[in-house]
């Protein structure tokens, strides 16, 4: 058996959605769910619960390719020689600090966030909760200097602080990258570095959520599946790779607030058409 087009054009239209929701502050696993509700996928539940997850696998892809440089600490002057960039180690030590809160809650609660909170209200109530926060944070921060202005300058404990805010991110409708930067802004680290460090954070916290489901499903594939997950994650890297660009321009001369009207306005709208259904 083969996908047919219909089916195709659903998964390159997810990995649109994921590639473009991923890296902006306004809930990729959200906008997920909230697709399929009008353009289900002929899949069954177990496997599209765990697509909507491991097609992130892409958009991790694409920020590495981009961030090769800076992520990797082990540089190559010349075919004989390397060099170790301990600044760049001391930054994957203070992702590993931040990425323990969400490990210990995610596989505590997996299951029962899951079966209970991956619902369409729950969904626009935190679209709407945190875009009112976006809002409010940033007045709040234009009277302030951030204290915080380099990725280097974070601190071990600052880290940790970052964590525990991607915890909030476990409830779908959130945002892995919303909560964290909203956590990094709040605790005065500027708009720049919280990005940076979010993309550093994205890696092993994508990367551990997506073995995870994996596990859970098992590897046993159909042709079908597999082919619908390479599709995704294929249209989502290359998606993630004009977003990300697009996102590092936009933060270095606007703030956060039209992602949190954005936010608003989507779960008004989620909410309504719920309720009238």
């Amino acid at each position: 058996m083969i996908l047919n087009f219909i089916e195709i054009l659903k998964v390159i239209f997810l990995g649109i959605v994921e590639g473009i929701t991923e890296w902006l502050p306004i809930s990729s696993t959200g906008h997920m769910l909230l697709v399929d509700e009008f353009i289900t996928l002929n899949m069954s539940e177990a496997f599209k619960e765990m697509f909507f997850v491991v097609i992130q696998f892409g958009a991790i892809l694409a920020v590495v390719v981009m961030f090769w440089k800076r992520m990797f600490p082990f540089q190559f002057e010349d075919k004989s020689q390397s060099i170790i960039k301990k600044d760049i180690i001391y930054v994957w030590f203070k992702v590993a600090v931040a990425c323990i809160p969400s490990a210990i809650i995610g596989v505590l609660f997996d299951d029962f966030l899951d079966a209970h909170l991956q619902t369409p209200i729950v969904i626009a109530i935190m679209l709407i909760f945190y875009g009112v926060l976006f809002i409010i944070i940033e007045n709040w921060n234009k009277k302030r200097t951030a204290t915080t202005a380099t990725l280097a300058k974070i601190s071990y404990r600052t880290a940790l602080m970052i964590g525990l805010f991607q915890v909030l991110s476990l409830i779908p409708g959130t945002s892995r990258s919303g909560a964290t930067i909203i956590g990094a802004l709040l605790i005065g680290v500027s708009r720049v570095a919280a990005a940076e460090f979010t993309f550093f954070l994205a890696v092993p916290t994508m990367l551990g959520a997506s073995t995870l489901k994996l596990l859970k499903f098992g590897f046993d594939f159909t042709n079908i599946e597999l082919v619908t997950l390479i599709i995704g994650m294929l249209v989502a890297f290359i998606v993630s790779i004009f977003v990300i660009k697009f996102l590092m321009s936009f933060i270095k001369k606007h703030d956060f607030k039209v992602f949190g009207w954005y936010r608003i306005v989507l779960g008004i709208v989620v909410l309504i058409y719920f309720a009238i259904m």
